[in-house]
């Protein structure tokens, strides 16, 4: 009778094992640029960078094209069509995110706005980022925050800047690191007149340990069976660094219950005084390791690629100039305020997202259910990649893709299908307006102050580097000096007597 029922059970198990491999292949799937290997499928295809390599598959086989990575399918569109098919038709369906051992082990489990599953939590975490955290009555609340650091990074360019050069990376990384944690914590990390000169290198070092890992392609990712063997300590380093991470903030959260400051962690902990089951410390370290991760990078490399643009398009260069001095004048400083009319400035900006954005790959997304994208079938559970940076060169779409034009955006609305710096639908970047401000203001601020030339003859190097945020392959060297026009100002502005 045992054997009877052990053998049932079994051929059961065996006919359902059939029908599931046969479900399987009902499924009407993109095409792909070559048979799967076992186990390993498509991943011996990968080259870095990735958005160039999806780019060749795609011009070979269509903008919707379908891998196997490990036991992960991924599908990859390159057209405005399919991303808006994508994020208005299915984007309910595409809302969740896949999980990934960075998200596990500094994103607290998948638990933050960046990483958790699409559903009532996530939904509440948009809210109180919308309304509690990145809404304008709170960034404008910080702007004082943002002027007084982009005020220390002119003070800083002139007067420890000798020979006029200097490369532009560590003082752009500097100043948006140092506006995100004062107007987090109330603190300086960076440069001089640190509060804690330690704890900041120790902290600044944990910060790139999270970009190193989070823009890295981890193998467990795709293939869960490496997680057992752990044969390169990934997860034990992981665990380590989210637990000095979580230290950190937890130390940030004891002086603010101490020293009530007015800051975003400070508003958090007010709202958990009357909503502790929401607000909890957990879901404000999350918030805070979402800030610092998705703001810090993506600025620095963009405001990087667009002084590099324009040094190589001096006559760029030039109308910007005379567009601020039309503007602001010499009298003062550049401020938030004055973004809105600096109609040029923000045209650079968007060539500068279109041909370098600093997410290339816009963040993945999965499938929570079937569903159909140009004519093909996506199963559940298949992460979704849009590869923005080809869109943004596609000729269909862009005359002159390659060309560096800002007046392509003379008095055009864009569409956000076509141009997606922030990513589209739901789970689109709810840092947007934070992120533009910096960008327009350090932008604005280095172009009203200080003459800017090439090193040499030759143009800058616009050969891209490795990393999830497509940083510059050579970091932009440049001979910065103060404009004569507006030495007065910034002398009486940062306090510098040369």
């Amino acid at each position: 009778m045992e054997a009877t029922l052990l053998y049932t059970i079994l051929a059961l198990s065996f006919i359902f094992l059939i029908l599931k491999y046969l479900s399987r292949h009902k499924y009407h799937l993109p095409p792909s640029p070559a048979p799967p290997l076992p186990l390993f499928g498509h991943l011996h295809l990968l080259k870095h960078p990735l958005h160039r390599t999806f780019r060749r598959f795609s011009q070979t086989h269509g903008p919707i094209f379908s891998l196997k990575l490990g036991v992960r399918r991924v599908v990859v569109v390159s057209s405005p069509n399919l991303v808006e098919e994508c994020f208005t038709i299915n984007d309910v369906i595409f809302s969740n995110r896949p999980r990934v051992l960075v998200d596990k082990y500094i994103g607290y489990d998948h638990t933050t706005a960046a990483g958790a599953p699409y559903g009532h939590q996530w939904r509440g975490l948009r809210r109180l980022g919308a309304q509690e955290v990145l809404s304008a009555t709170r960034l404008n609340s910080f702007s004082r925050v943002r002027q007084d650091e982009m005020r220390r990074m002119m003070g800083n360019l002139i007067g420890g800047n000798e020979s006029g050069k200097l490369e532009l990376r560590p003082k752009v990384f500097e100043l948006i690191f140092n506006i995100i944690m004062r107007m987090l914590a109330g603190k300086r990390y960076c440069g001089e007149e640190k509060e804690n000169e330690q704890l900041g290198e120790q902290f600044r070092g944990m910060v790139s340990e999270v970009f190193e890992h989070a823009q890295s392609s981890n193998p467990e990712d795709f293939l869960p069976f490496l997680l057992w063997i752990d044969y390169r300590g990934l997860k034990k380093k992981m665990a380590s660094l989210g637990k000095k991470l979580d230290d950190f903030y937890q130390g940030l959260l004891e002086e603010h219950r101490r020293e009530k400051r007015n800051t975003i962690i400070g508003h958090l902990l007010s709202l958990q005084e009357s909503d502790p089951e929401f607000y909890t410390n957990q879901i404000i370290k999350g918030f805070m390791t979402n800030m610092i991760i998705a703001g810090t990078d993506t600025s620095t490399v963009t405001i990087e690629w667009a002084m590099s643009l324009l040094l190589n398009h001096p006559q760029v260069l030039q109308k910007a100039k005379l567009e601020l001095d039309s503007q602001v004048g010499h009298h003062r400083l550049v401020d938030e305020q004055d973004l809105p009319n600096l109609h040029y400035l923000r045209n650079i900006i968007l060539e500068t997202f279109r041909l370098f954005p600093a997410g290339p790959l816009v963040v993945p997304r999965e499938s929570s259910a079937d569903c159909r994208v140009g004519g093909y079938d996506i199963p559940r559970g298949t992460i979704l990649l849009v590869n923005a940076w080809a869109i943004h060169r596609d000729p269909e779409v862009w005359s002159e893709p390659m060309s560096f034009k800002p007046e392509r955006f003379d008095g055009k609305e864009v569409e956000t299908q076509k141009l997606m710096p922030f990513g589209m639908g739901r789970r689109a970047c709810p840092g947007a307006g934070l992120g533009q401000r910096m960008v327009g203001l350090a932008l604005a601020s280095l172009i009203q102050c200080f003459e800017w030339e090439r090193v040499g003859l030759e143009e800058v190097d616009l050969a891209e580097g490795v990393g999830l945020t497509m940083p510059k392959f050579k970091p932009l060297e440049a001979v910065c000096r103060p404009r004569q026009v507006m030495l007065k100002v910034l002398q009486e502005s940062t306090d510098f007597t040369p």
